[in-house]
């Protein structure tokens, strides 16, 4: 008994469906997309890092001491410049940072700052490679207004 070409190309073309489709779902690419994960070695808890990114010691540097924390922090990885973006403003706002603003001029720095401190992060893209750039430090304290007005000495 010989198959009918019909059903023989039919089952063909079911199979291929069905093979095209799981290799398509298990495309990593395809899995959320635009999104990218915090990675769980950090020098600084409150501070994020995409994963996949990785310091740059010779570039970096960091300094804690009772309350007062100053640093500048250098990774270096692979990622679209507008996920970076907006892993930080999402990250960063989960950490309790707020969003002061944005500013994009082929770099992207993104100023956020708390109660005592400010962060900047920069994003920067060479070809397929990203540079960010995360320095913070204490925020400077407003200056003190004298109580009353200062005579002129030479009046």
């Amino acid at each position: 008994m010989k198959p009918n070409a019909g059903i023989v190309a039919v089952t063909i073309a079911v199979l291929i469906f069905f093979c095209g489709c799981a290799s398509f779902t298990n495309d990593p690419s395809s899995k959320t997309q635009g999104l990218l994960e915090p990675s769980a070695a950090v020098r600084f808890s409150d501070i994020p890092v995409p994963a996949g990114f990785k310091l740059t010691p010779k570039d970096s540097y960091s300094f804690e001491a009772t309350g007062v924390r100053v640093g500048v922090l250098r990774y270096q990885g692979k990622a679209d410049p507008d996920q970076v973006v907006n892993f930080y403003k999402e990250q960063m706002a989960m950490c309790k940072w707020d969003l002061l603003n944005i500013i994009e001029y082929g770099q992207r720095v993104l100023n956020f700052d708390r109660e005592t401190e400010t962060c900047i992060v920069n994003v920067s893209a060479k070809g397929n490679a990203i540079t960010i750039t995360v320095s913070f430090g204490p925020k400077s304290q407003a200056p003190v207004k004298a109580k009353t007005a200062v005579k002129d000495p030479i009046k």
